[in-house]
């Protein structure tokens, strides 16, 4: 399926799509040291939010979708280096609001999860 928004979002900030579906998507992430917030290497969490919300932004796949409102949890700690996969799915389809559920993997280990109220705007958010 065609990517339908987001069309700029950096590779290397927010991941690279892998799988786009109705309603689903894949996105992986490698995360590096630029992300690191100590000389433990550990990954700012604003990154692994960042790969699941575009995760849930690719599921809806509209072009004026927008987040509203997130509920999530950080599950284990991300190290530089670390290889992230995102995995998200509209779980209630409300015309123009959309509740995905997106949980981000490092290898088979859920490191997050999260649920994502977006809204499909008429027009765009700065248009």
């Amino acid at each position: 399926m065609e990517q339908r928004t987001h069309r700029l979002a950096s590779e290397r900030l927010v991941g690279k799509p892998v799988r786009i579906e109705k309603n689903h998507a894949e996105v992986l992430l490698k995360t590096t040291e630029e992300m690191a917030v100590d000389d433990y290497g550990l990954v700012h969490g604003g990154f692994t939010f960042g790969l699941a919300d575009y995760a849930a932004m690719l599921a809806v796949n509209e072009p004026t979708v927008v987040l509203g409102k997130a509920e999530v949890r950080f599950l284990r700690p991300v190290k530089a280096g670390d290889e992230l996969l995102a995995r998200a799915e509209v779980t209630e389809d409300l015309g123009r609001k959309k509740v995905v559920k997106a949980e981000v993997f490092r290898d088979e280990e859920k490191v997050f999860e999260g649920t994502f109220h977006c809204y499909v705007l008429e027009r765009h958010v700065l248009g």
